[in-house]
């Protein structure tokens, strides 16, 4: 089961209280948008096997959204972070590379 620590209020719960929200750090288009951005942003996802970076809301919790990196094919989790984070912090990534030493950032 995947369990995870909502970085808002401290809880750790697991996916059952959760809802997932897709790929983090993902440029969002809108409206305005060229029709090939926001079809991109709406289909084309990379939905790697291994490591990959999350959107979650604690639903049954505090309500907010946070991200989580964790591997996909393992369920193995490195760490959570708040939605309002641009890029991943510095320690999730020295656990990434701990148990992936060939991973990089796409």
């Amino acid at each position: 089961m995947l369990i995870l620590t909502c970085p808002n209020c401290g809880l750790a719960a697991d996916e059952t209280e959760l809802s997932p929200g897709g790929e983090a750090h993902l440029k969002r288009f809108g409206p305005g948008s060229e029709d090939s951005d926001f079809e991109g942003y709406l289909f084309h996802r990379a939905n790697p096997k291994g490591v990959h970076f999350e959107r979650w809301r604690h639903a049954y919790g505090c309500g907010k959204w946070f991200l989580a990196a964790r591997d996909t094919a393992t369920l193995e989790v490195f760490g959570t972070y708040p939605a309002q984070t641009t890029e991943p912090p510095a320690e999730i990534i020295t656990r990434i590379r701990a148990r992936h030493p060939d991973w990089s950032p796409t």
